[in-house]
């Protein structure tokens, strides 16, 4: 069929593996986003230089100390996580009580430093970063050929992004943490230390940001703009699925990421605008998002 309109089915199945892979990026750092807001009603614009700051810090374990990928993925997330857990304790936590314009305006000013000091410090050029041996060559599927390391990309983003819902969505810790942000008084009243929850919740939240990071460093190069084109379509995702839904974020990240790679075939000029067409869309048939609450 595709190639009666004049389309190699490689091509197709090739822009569609892109697709899948962007949507993974997608999926990923617009749930960290989603966490953030839905819980603690903060708009973190610093989550685009915080999955930069992934990717540099896999780079620089891998050059300055000899840490391979795969203990990076346990690292990083870990090292990124406790600065978003610093930013939090000194710096948001004192902007709970106040209008949502003052954590976008912190966030967008930390992002804006955390570009600037690795500039200044390695440049725009993109630093490599190696794909592991294990995740080397790929596997010929007879319509197209699938690289192993992208692959693999889809299938950890998928795996992190549906234990993150069922743990939030599914368990009492979830429970706990959806009710600490309705009425943290109350909670509190049971012996929970609601200010940790909230600051571990952000530090997670963060750490996704920097485990996609890592993932993204052997695909793309590692350099300080990585995150600040990205972070503007993984806003706009988020807006698609519902701000705080964690459910709508993942299903949108990847279901957005598809249709652009569809776009890329059928419209390549209309790839990089297709997302916030379909926002603009969305927002105006539901505001609230295609999987929001109305207030």
């Amino acid at each position: 069929m595709f190639e009666l309109l004049g389309i190699p089915p490689q091509a197709l199945f090739g822009q569609l593996l892109l697709g899948l892979i962007n949507g993974s990026f997608y999926a990923m750092l617009s749930l960290g986003l989603a966490i953030i807001f839905g819980l603690l009603n903060i708009i973190n614009f610093t989550h685009g230089a915080q999955y930069m700051l992934g990717a540099f810090v896999a780079w620089m374990l891998l050059n300055y100390l000899g840490i391979g990928y795969w203990w990076a993925l346990l690292l990083v997330p870990i090292i990124v996580g406790a600065t978003g857990i610093i930013i939090e304790r000194l710096l948001i936590s004192r902007l709970y009580h106040l209008d949502h314009l003052y954590g976008l305006l912190l966030t967008f000013g930390l992002a804006l430093i955390m570009q600037g000091l690795l500039r200044n410090e390695y440049g725009i050029s993109g630093l490599p970063y190696g794909i592991p041996a294990e995740l080397a060559g790929g596997q010929n599927l007879g319509f197209m050929f699938l690289p192993n390391y992208r692959g693999w990309v889809v299938i950890a983003s998928l795996a992190v992004c549906l234990g993150t819902w069922f743990v939030i969505e599914k368990t009492r810790l979830g429970a706990y943490l959806r009710a600490a942000t309705e009425n943290p008084t109350l909670v509190g009243a049971f012996g929970i230390n609601v200010p940790l929850m909230i600051t571990l919740t952000y530090g997670f939240g963060v750490a996704l940001a920097g485990f996609a990071g890592v993932l993204a460093a052997p695909i793309y190069s590692v350099n300080p703009n990585m995150g600040a084109d990205l972070i503007i379509v993984v806003f706009a995702v988020v807006v698609i699925g519902g701000m705080g839904s964690i459910l709508g974020s993942v299903l949108t990240g990847f279901g957005l990421g598809l249709v652009e790679g569809l776009t890329r075939v059928f419209y390549p000029e209309g790839s990089a605008v297709v997302i916030f067409v379909i926002m603009a869309i969305v927002l105006m048939i539901k505001p609230a998002g295609l999987f929001g609450r109305t207030a």
